[in-house]
């Protein structure tokens, strides 16, 4: 006798599940993408911010490099109390360059009149990082109390 195995007739119930393997790989090689790509994209100036109130340079210290910009939109650049004439964008890089070249360890301050506005003195940032200055300095004068 020949024995017949009795299939019941059920249909394939269709797996609504997600597979969410391949989504995580997506978007684990997009933060990859935007770790490495969101430094290049940024532009800016580096500016060193003090962390706490800010102090008076020591008396015993080199004086700083000071690029300052006045109201008409002129460069000088001098050390300690000497005042040069105004300089044009190219001379100032190339001045800042060569203090640089000779004293490496330079220390630069940028001083800008009250009465210049915020992108000339963002200007002035740029073309003194441009000349390879690593850090700088925010010149102020004390409140009148």
């Amino acid at each position: 006798m020949q024995q017949y195995s009795y299939r019941s007739p059920k249909r394939r119930r269709v797996i609504a599940e997600i597979n969410v393997v391949p989504y995580i790989d997506v978007m684990l090689v997009l933060l990859i993408i935007f770790m490495v790509t969101a430094p290049l994209v940024t532009q800016g100036v580096k500016v060193d911010l003090p962390q706490a109130a800010a102090e008076a340079l020591a008396a015993d210290s080199k004086p700083p490099m000071i690029a300052s910009i006045d109201k008409e939109g002129r460069y000088y650049l001098s050390v300690g109390d000497s005042i040069d004439s105004p300089l044009d964008g190219e001379q100032m890089t190339a001045l800042v360059s060569a203090q640089l070249a000779a004293d490496p360890n330079a220390q630069f301050v940028v001083k800008g009149d009250g009465e210049v506005n915020y992108k000339s003195v963002i200007d002035l940032m740029v073309l003194l990082q441009s000349a390879g200055v690593p850090s700088l300095g925010l010149m102020t004068e004390p409140e009148e109390e």
